[in-house]
């Protein structure tokens, strides 16, 4: 990438999941989650599109750790759309743990995208449930507004962020990472794992410096 970048008006900002829950205090606290926060909305300034995604589980949601007998955070359990890494409850509907951090500031936005809220399978994708055939309907809102460049921010890097990239891809966009935008929870090595998976797609990483 060139030292600078000017993002126009066919390009989208796309802020995954920051939460309460995802941020130190919460109850799925992603190291350093608040730290992107600055940094998002310092970028937020730059672009005229901006969708902002929220993770809006049911009290039950099957990828609950407590959902599940004998059962603890981390373990993965058989899904019927494959391996299903099972959490602590987070960002339940209407809890202060699923509002945005307070200091998110990104008023300009023009879509909140909720993800997660059927009660039977997870969505860590902003584009796709984790069947990885169940769509948001995200990929037509941004055809249907003509934006081409997708530009990703947010938590967790090596989940939510990583497979929304991958089908942003996967839908014909142009993909970039605004990697020092992001941060890793990182179970059992997922966040080297993202990194060399969007590497080997070809998805851009830059820094928030790239833009001018």
């Amino acid at each position: 990438m060139g030292a600078h970048m000017i993002a126009c008006d066919t390009d989208v900002l796309i802020v995954v999941d920051v939460q309460n829950d995802f941020c130190p205090g919460g109850r799925l606290p992603v190291p350093g989650g608040s730290d992107v926060v600055p940094v998002i909305n310092r970028l937020a300034g730059r672009f005229a599109n901006i969708v902002v995604t929220q993770d809006w589980h049911p009290h039950n949601h099957f990828s609950f750790a407590s959902m599940h007998p004998g059962k603890q955070p981390n373990d993965i359990i058989a899904a019927p759309y494959g391996p299903q890494i099972l959490w602590p409850d987070h960002c339940v509907q209407g809890t202060s743990g699923a509002q945005f951090h307070e200091s998110l500031c990104v008023p300009q936005a023009t879509m909140i995208l909720r993800k997660g809220f059927h009660r039977t399978i997870d969505s860590y994708s902003a584009f796709y449930e984790n069947d990885r055939q169940t769509p948001t309907g995200l990929t037509g809102y941004l055809r249907e507004r003509s934006l081409t460049r997708v530009f990703l921010a947010g938590l967790a890097f090596d989940f939510c962020v990583r497979y929304s990239a991958e089908d942003a891809q996967r839908a014909g966009f142009s993909v970039f990472v605004i990697e020092d935008a992001c941060r890793s929870i990182d179970v059992d090595g997922s966040a080297e794992a993202a990194q060399s998976a969007l590497q080997n797609l070809g998805i851009q990483a830059i820094v928030a410096g790239h833009f001018a």
